[in-house]
């Protein structure tokens, strides 16, 4: 079944290297839909979190990280391309010689531009609702964005390792699963375990942050604080992603790999 799942990955790579091949354009507003599914999980994530904040019951993180799981499934069914599983799916597929690394490289820049954009559209759009123009709403998230921009440098490092190894694994356990209200359980779980163990993603908080950012905020929210938590943060789920799930993966299975390469070379 890990095989299986191995050979859906590289399949996975291929397609978006496809699309990005055939319109770079189209590839970023793949990308931006990606960050704005985030945004739709954000924004349900603290709003409910926020109900219990209010009230300092030991419910809000609980309940936040379960509702935020909405995001990974319109993700994974809705398309999208996230920057974050990209660094699995393009380190696995490069090293499987399906994907040059130098196109490797650029395509999760285009992937990040195209989460930021989505990011910085949908906390233009949100402002405009105005249903976090209130403190009884935003408090929560306020208060949580603060935490993030001054969390030491190499907390956030290792936070971000751990997040996208465990994020990579939320979009792989269910590619072997059958039937999609088991492979939702399943993404729901895993995303409710990184957020409640308090890891680190890039992309959840530039979602964040943006949202953070257009709304009234105090002055330890800044744009340097973005900064000092992206850089680390990106950092860490890149090595999460790509050495933690891609290289761990291929380096594992490659016996396994290689003879079903024989395999399929004797058939044809």
């Amino acid at each position: 079944m890990e095989l299986h799942s191995l050979l859906q990955v590289e399949q996975l790579a291929i397609k978006k290297q496809k699309i990005y091949r055939q319109s770079r354009f189209r590839y970023i507003l793949r990308a931006m839909l990606a960050s704005m599914f985030i945004g739709f999980g954000v924004i349900v994530a603290f709003k409910t979190g926020n109900l219990f904040y209010m009230e300092h019951s030991p419910l809000t993180y609980p309940m936040a990280a379960f509702t935020f799981g909405a995001a990974i499934i319109l993700i994974s069914y809705g398309g999208g391309d996230l920057f974050t599983g990209d660094t699995f799916y393009y380190t696995f597929a490069a090293l499987r010689k399906k994907l040059q690394w130098i196109e490797a490289i650029k395509m999760w820049v285009v992937s990040y531009i195209g989460n930021t954009l989505g990011a910085a559209v949908f906390a233009l759009l949100i402002l405009t609702t105005g249903l976090f123009a209130d403190e009884s709403v935003n408090s929560f998230l306020l208060s949580v964005v603060a935490t993030k921009m001054n969390t030491p440098t190499m907390e956030l490092f290792f936070r971000g390792i751990l997040c996208n190894w465990l994020v990579c694994m939320a979009f792989f356990i269910p590619m072997s699963m059958k039937g999609d209200g088991a492979k939702m359980f399943a993404m729901i779980l895993f995303v409710f375990c990184f957020f409640i163990s308090g890891y680190e993603h890039s992309i959840a908080n530039l979602c964040t942050f943006a949202i953070a950012l257009v709304l009234n905020h105090p002055g330890t929210i800044s744009f340097g604080g973005v900064i000092h938590n992206l850089i680390p943060v990106t950092a860490g789920n890149m090595i999460g992603g790509g050495v933690f799930m891609g290289v761990m993966y291929y380096y594992v299975n490659k016996p396994y790999l290689d003879a079903h390469v024989e395999d399929q070379n004797q058939e044809h």
